[in-house]
C-alpha cells in the first residue's frame, strides 16, 4: 500500500472516529417504536377491510419476528456503523454489501418524502377542519413537504445529540396520538357499536389490492434496524441493543393492530382517505362522543409523530452513503463528517436534495393522493432489497457448521432466514400490484419496474466506477 493510500485510510478511518455516541438504551426504544410504527401507512392498508388484521398477525409472527432475531445476531457479529450495508458486505462480498445500502438509501429518498406528505395531510387540522381541502393543493403540499425536509435536514446536521430529541418528541407524540385513537374508539364502540362484521374479516373476492397491502405491512414492520446502521453512535451498543429491539418491536406491533382495528371501527373502508384517514376516524369518533375539541391538540400530536418518523429515517438512511464515501464505493466526500458537529452532513444534504427532486417530479400529472400511493409502493420494493440480504445472512450463518455460535443456536437462524427471506420476497412481488387509489394501471407498473431497474442500474454504475479507486492493501500487510 503506498504512503497516500494509507493516508488517506486513516484519514478516513479519524473522521469515522469522531462521530458522537449519542443515543442510550431508552433513546433506541423510542427511535424503535417512531421509526417501525408509522400511523401514515395505516390508511392505505385498512382500507382493504379487516381482513387486513389477518396480514399484520402473520406479517408480525413470519417476519417481524425473524427481522427481531436477525438484527440482534448481525449486530452482535458485526457491530460498527453501516446495519444492513455492513453486513451484506460481510457476508457476501462487496458489490452485494453496496446494493443493500444503496436499495436502503435510495428508498428512503422515496418514503421520506411521503412522510412529508402525510405530515401536509395531517397538520393542516391543527387549524381545524375547515381546513382540511388544503391538503389537495399541490402548491401547498410542495411547500410545507420541503419546508420541513429542509428543517430536518438542518436540526440533523447539528448532531444526534439534537436530532435525537425530534425523535423522542416524536416517539411521545406517536403514544399519545395512538392512546387517544384507541381511547375514542373503545368509547364509540362501547356506546354506538360497530358496522365492522366477521365478514369483513374474510378473502375478498378481488384481492389485488390486498396483495399491495400486504407489501406496506412488511414496509411497515421494517425499522428495528434502523439503529444498528449508526452502531458507532450508541452507547454500549452489545449490552443495551438486544433488550432495545425486544421492547420497540413489541410496542410497534400492539399499536399496529390496535390502531388499524379502531380505524376500521371508526370509517367505512370505501371512505378511507390514504392521507387523512386517521384525521378522519378520530373527527368521526370525537363528533359520536362529544368531544370535537380533540381534532386540533391531536393533529398537533400526530404531526409531532410525523416529524419525528422524518428524521429518525433520514438520520438513520444517510449514514449509508457516507460509509460507502469513507469505502470509495461512492464519491469520497459523501464519507465527509462535519468539523464541529460531527455529523455525516454531506450525505444529509444529497439525501434532501434527491428527495425534493423526486417530489418535484412526482407530483407532474398526478393528484397529491395518487402520488403519495406510488412513491410509497417503490419504496417498499427498494427497501425490502436489504431484508432479503439480512435473512440471507443469518441463513448463511445456520447453514455454516464452521460458524461460531453467537445470540441465538443454527436452529433458531435456519428457522428465521427462511421465514423472513420468503416473507421478504412475497413483499416484493405484492408491491407491484396497484393500491385501489392507482387507475392508470399502466402508468404504475411502468412506474415502478422502471424505477426498481433504473436505481438497480444506477448501483451497477456507482460501484464499478467508484469501487476500483478503493485502496488495496499489498502483500503482506
Amino acid at each position: 500500500m503506498t504512503t497516500s493510500s494509507i493516508s488517506e485510510t486513516q484519514l478516513a478511518k479519524s473522521e469515522k472516529a469522531r462521530l458522537h455516541r449519542a443515543l442510550g438504551r431508552w433513546d433506541l426504544v423510542l427511535l424503535f417504536v417512531v421509526a417501525v410504527f408509522n400511523l401514515n401507512v395505516v390508511p392505505s392498508i385498512a382500507a382493504n377491510g379487516g381482513i387486513t388484521v389477518w396480514l399484520w398477525i402473520i406479517s408480525i409472527l413470519l417476519f417481524f419476528l425473524p427481522q427481531g432475531v436477525a438484527v440482534i445476531e448481525l449486530a452482535h457479529r458485526y457491530p460498527g456503523e453501516g446495519g444492513v450495508y455492513l453486513w451484506a458486505k460481510e457476508e457476501f462480498g462487496d458489490f452485494h454489501g453496496f446494493l443493500s445500502g444503496w436499495c436502503y438509501w435510495t428508498n428512503n429518498m422515496m418514503y421520506v418524502p411521503t412522510v412529508m406528505l402525510y405530515f401536509v395531510g395531517v397538520s393542516v387540522f391543527i387549524l381545524g377542519p375547515g381546513h382540511a381541502s388544503l391538503a389537495d393543493k399541490k402548491a401547498f403540499a410542495v411547500t410545507v413537504s420541503l419546508t420541513l425536509l429542509a428543517l430536518l435536514v438542518v436540526l440533523n446536521i447539528l448532531g444526534l445529540g439534537v436530532g435525537k430529541w425530534i425523535n423522542n418528541v416524536g416517539s411521545i407524540g406517536t403514544g399519545i396520538a395512538a392512546a387517544a385513537l384507541i381511547g375514542l374508539g373503545v368509547i364509540v364502540w362501547l356506546h354506538f357499536g360497530t358496522t365492522l362484521s366477521a365478514a369483513d374479516f374474510r378473502i375478498p373476492s378481488n384481492s389485488h389490492s390486498l396483495l399491495n397491502s400486504f407489501g406496506v405491512i412488511c414496509f411497515g414492520l421494517v425499522g428495528l434496524e434502523l439503529a444498528s446502521v449508526m452502531g458507532d453512535e450508541i452507547k454500549e451498543p452489545q449490552r443495551i441493543l438486544p433488550g432495545a429491539v425486544v421492547w420497540g418491536g413489541v410496542i410497534s406491533g400492539a399499536l399496529y393492530i390496535a390502531a388499524t382495528l379502531t380505524l376500521l371501527l371508526a370509517v367505512s373502508k370505501k371512505d378511507i382517505n390514504v392521507l387523512e384517514g386517521i384525521m378522519q376516524a378520530v373527527g368521526h369518533m370525537a363528533n359520536r362522543a362529544g368531544a370535537a375539541w380533540i381534532v386540533p391538540p391531536f393533529a398537533l400530536m400526530l404531526s409531532l409523530s410525523i416529524a419525528g418518523i422524518g428524521s429518525a429515517w433520514l438520520a438513520g438512511s444517510a449514514r449509508i452513503p457516507f460509509v460507502a464515501g469513507l469505502d470509495s464505493c461512492l464519491p469520497k466526500w459523501l464519507g465527509k463528517v462535519h468539523p464541529r458537529y460531527g455529523t455525516p452532513y454531506a450525505a444529509l444534504i444529497v439525501h434532501a436534495t434527491v428527495s425534493t427532486i423526486l417530489v418535484l417530479i412526482s407530483f407532474l400529472g398526478s393528484g397529491v393522493q395518487e402520488t403519495f400511493q406510488k412513491m410509497l409502493s417503490l419504496a417498499v420494493v427498494l427497501q425490502l432489497v436489504p431484508f432479503l440480504y439480512m435473512f440471507g445472512a443469518i441463513l448463511k450463518i445456520g447453514l455454516n457448521p464452521a460458524a461460531g455460535r453467537g445470540r441465538y443456536s443454527k436452529r433458531v437462524l435456519v428457522l428465521a432466514g427462511s421465514s423472513g427471506w420468503l416473507m421478504t420476497m412475497l413483499g416484493i412481488v405484492f408491491a407491484f400490484y396497484p393500491a385501489q387509489q392507482i387507475t392508470p394501471i399502466l402508468s404504475y407498473e411502468t412506474w415502478m419496474a422502471g424505477g426498481t431497474l433504473a436505481f438497480i442500474g444506477l448501483a451497477v454504475f456507482f460501484f464499478y466506477v467508484y469501487g476500483h479507486r478503493k485502496p488495496q492493501p499489498a502483500a503482506g500487510l
